[in-house]
């Protein structure tokens, strides 16, 4: 096999978790402490040092990336030559040149090849082309949100056609049914164009001439009963002007509606309205068709409708036709950009639909009993095509991601001679990054494992950032209520931070409820504390940053090792294009991208309290809320372990970036032990001890240079 099982390599921790026989064994692991190398060093001790066939060894990660990690790592570690090390991180590589590399060692160490290292969605995609004949057509294609899939694998398996696409031609197919077409239009103008649910909180969006609700024809008009007027015209194909020029004989004014083919003029009067009389005695001196409507009227549709059909039909030519003959590309041809977000607003209520594993019909009832219009009309029209997309899913042989879990697992519940297979085949089941597990993840697991069989499991609940993609935090939190007899082994020593950010850390994430208690001890100590800069503006931030960027590629660290991290993208657009001018080449990633990554410096941008800063917590849309409630707490608690994620990146230097009297409350929640708050060009805010203005670094009283970076120390 190579080199032999090197349990010395190991902390008694991670040594533990090894060697341990348990069937069901959570790994804590905390940021830095080794994770991965122990789950691999789990697999090579299993094969080595307790004769398990490779074949019988299932470990599961979450993205391609990941396992073909695992899979370099471990060739790596056969590999005594050296040679794929050389090869596989050799610069201008392609992605396919990697594969073929990896094949031709994965075949050169047989027992390499005999594990199955997979993805959650490759996994399933194996089982149902094999198996899953009498679940599902197993010559589907996969169905996603791009034309290629992250996993290589699979991108020859996708469908020629996107998700948002399938949703746009079902769209349109539904928009035939004019009835359907007219209540979509009205709720993209109502909700995406005039956003009168937000409107009646912010005067300041409304718009200055009064006009505030938009008709089905596009029209400006003042009020909901106008707009109702409108539309009813609309609706029977009758051309009208609003509020047309009139100069019958001694003033100019504005009727509310004229409609040509009647030669009539309509007045709605209601409270808003200016006096009529004035209109009226112009309008009999002019012997011109004139009448009101009234207000009270509006609140009945069913009076409106019938006075409107009185009023205006007798007025109407005889050879009128009151058929609408309306097209979608007519209706929407100023609106694309709306329709496409009511498209994903549905696309996202269908993906949640089934990470949450519930039934479409359930979900319209509970959205059909809300007391919010608004929402009870967006399942009115998002069902008929939610269903839509399913049959023709179906139809055309598809699965998307989350349907190749949920297939995978009705084929087990419903042919239990299949799963049984996988079952005597799989005796250890290896999960990376299980603070990421979903429900349809979860039970997929549950479905693999026999009383027999071995589970591990390594994660780190303070880690836990994607529970807006369906991943429970409460899986790792509450493991032994989920896994029967089940132990926890933490590793708690981190071999990549300094003390400081570690110790940080600690103190940041205790201030979460619900997590694990662990003590994260750091391996590696320095005298660097942790930088705090709170500049008096955004530039005054962006001038500090070019600057240490500037003294860190003098003091020869690779621009390489050196990462900006933000919670929202749109926070480094004034970094990025400063940092081009000055030709520095500077990494910069979401936090969310960077989990799992490393920095020698890390500068956190953007931690300003209140919206559009860090913390960024927002009660989505009630739309989303009937799938799934949200509970501001909890989406606190994920921003929390969001900051932990980006502060633990670092591993010998970390700056954090605010805005004076703007500070976020995170950065409150950090000791003053284990940092320096610097502002105004370098000059400490309290000068309890001597810091060394470049490297940051504590000194002693008498020395008259930093013995870290060689700074004069001012005396």
């Amino acid at each position: 096999m190579g080199s032999r099982t090197n349990l010395d390599a190991l902390n008694d921790r991670q040594r533990e978790a090894v060697v341990s026989d348990d069937k069901r064994l959570l790994v804590l692991a905390g940021a830095g402490s080794g994770k991965t190398k122990t789950l691999l060093q789990k697999i090579i001790y299993l094969i080595e040092e307790k004769g398990v066939n490779p074949y019988q060894i299932l470990a599961i990660t979450f993205t391609k990336n990941a396992a073909n990690e695992m899979i370099d790592r471990l060739i790596m570690s056969a590999d005594e030559s050296k040679e794929y090390e050389k090869q596989i991180f050799k610069k201008g590589l392609t992605a396919k040149d990697k594969r073929n590399l990896r094949l031709d060692f994965q075949r050169k160490y047989s027992w390499i090849s005999r594990l199955t290292i997979k993805t959650f969605h490759s996994f399933c995609f194996t089982v149902l082309r094999t198996h899953g004949v009498n679940e599902f057509d197993n010559k589907f294609k996969i169905i996603g949100e791009e034309k290629r899939a992250e996993e290589d694998d699979l991108s020859v398996y996708l469908a020629p056609i996107t998700v948002f696409e399938v949703f746009h031609k079902l769209l349109i197919e539904q928009c035939s049914d004019t009835d359907y077409l007219i209540r979509l239009k009205r709720y993209i103008l109502d909700y995406f164009v005039d956003q009168i649910h937000i409107q009646n909180h912010n005067k300041e969006n409304l718009p200055k001439d009064g006009k505030y609700y938009t008709a089905l024809n596009g029209t400006r008009v003042r009020s909901k009963s106008e707009q109702y007027i409108a539309d009813w015209l609309y609706r029977h194909n009758i051309k009208f002007e609003y509020e047309p020029k009139v100069n019958i004989r001694d003033f100019e004014f504005h009727p509310d509606f004229y409609i040509p083919e009647a030669n009539l003029y309509l007045e709605h009067v209601s409270n808003l309205s200016a006096p009529t009389a004035g209109k009226e005695e112009q309008f009999r001196k002019g012997n011109i068709h004139y009448v009101k409507t009234y207000e009270s009227m509006a609140r009945d549709s069913a009076l409106f409708n019938a006075a409107l059909d009185k009023i205006i039909k007798s007025r109407l030519p005889a050879n009128y036709s009151k058929t609408v003959a309306l097209s979608y590309q007519e209706a929407f041809h100023r609106y694309h950009e709306q329709v496409t977000d009511f498209i994903q607003q549905v696309m996202r209520v269908l993906d949640m639909i089934k990470v949450e594993n519930k039934d479409i019909s359930d979900v319209t009832e509970r959205a059909r009993k809300d007391q919010h219009e608004r929402v009870r009309h967006f399942y009115e029209l998002a069902l008929p095509v939610m269903i839509k997309f399913r049959d023709y899913c179906v139809n055309k042989s598809f699965l998307d991601f989350n349907d190749l879990i949920t297939r995978c697992i009705s084929l087990f519940r419903n042919s239990p001679e299949i799963a049984q297979i996988y079952r005597d085949r799989y005796r250890y089941i290896l999960v990376d990054e299980f603070q990421d597990v979903n429900s349809l993840q979860v039970d997929l697991l549950k479905l693999l494992l026999t009383d027999s069989s071995q589970l591990f499991c390594v994660g780190d609940d303070w880690q836990s950032i994607y529970g807006f993609r369906g991943s429970n935090v409460g899986y790792i939190v509450e493991f032994e209520k989920h896994f029967d007899n089940a132990r926890t082994v933490k590793l708690n020593l981190n071999y990549r931070s300094t003390q400081h950010i570690v110790q940080a850390s600690n103190e940041v994430i205790k201030n979460n409820k619900f997590r694990i208690d662990k003590e994260i001890i750091a391996s590696k100590k320095s005298e660097h504390k942790i930088v705090i800069y709170a500049g008096r503006d955004e530039w005054d931030n962006v001038e500090f940053c070019v600057k240490k960027v500037k003294e860190l590629i003098q003091e020869n660290v690779p621009v390489d090792e050196i990462t900006f991290l933000y919670r929202r993208s749109k926070m480094f657009q004034e970094y990025s294009k400063r940092f081009k001018l000055e030709q520095l080449n500077v990494q910069g990633r979401t936090i969310h991208a960077a989990k799992g990554l490393e920095s020698s410096v890390v500068f956190l941008i953007g931690l300003t309290e209140g919206s559009g800063g860090f913390p960024d917590i927002w009660l989505e849309d009630r739309i989303f809320q009937v799938v799934k409630k949200a509970n501001y707490d909890l989406l606190m608690e994920e921003e929390r372990r969001l900051f932990y994620v980006a502060i633990t990146r670092a591993k010998d230097k970390l700056f954090l970036i605010t805005r004076l009297g703007q500070e976020s409350s995170f950065l409150r929640e950090i000791p003053e032990m284990y940092t320096v708050r610097v502002s105004d060009l370098l000059k400490p805010v309290v000068d309890r001890v001597i810091i060394c203005s470049r490297c940051y670094s504590q000194l002693e009283k008498l020395w008259i240079v930093c013995p870290y970076c060689g700074n004069p120390v001012p005396q």
